[in-house]
């Protein structure tokens, strides 16, 4: 394996590890911890890698993941709604993914609908 494949595999573990330091002090920078853009940079680092630096490689998987937010944002707003409600972890996350994956089965179609 190369360095440049093997490094954003370790910026994605020390994060985790960083997540689960802070929050055991504070759940809200956790949460900014485990939300920043470290992971779209390094998925962005991977496909401009693996692509020989394309751009067009770099700009479709960036509109890709422009549109996975939104089903990002629903599986949010899904486990927010329900820790509210004091449901159980498993079946939080079930919800989620669930809708998570409506999302995305409505953003295919809609793309496929358009020719995208």
């Amino acid at each position: 394996m190369k360095w440049q494949e093997i490094m954003p595999v370790l910026i994605s573990i020390i994060i985790i590890i960083l997540i689960a330091i802070i929050g055991r002090t504070s759940r809200f920078i956790a949460a900014i911890t485990a939300t920043m853009p470290i992971n779209i940079a390094l998925g962005m680092w991977i496909i401009y890698s693996s692509s020989g630096g394309d751009a067009k490689s770099v700009t479709e998987f960036s509109l890709g993941m422009l549109l996975a937010v939104f089903p990002s944002m629903g599986f949010l707003v899904a486990v927010w709604l329900a820790s509210r409600a004091q449901v159980k972890i498993i079946p939080m996350l079930l919800l989620g993914y669930s809708v998570w994956a409506i999302g995305l089965v409505l953003i295919f179609g809609i793309r496929k609908l358009f020719g995208a």
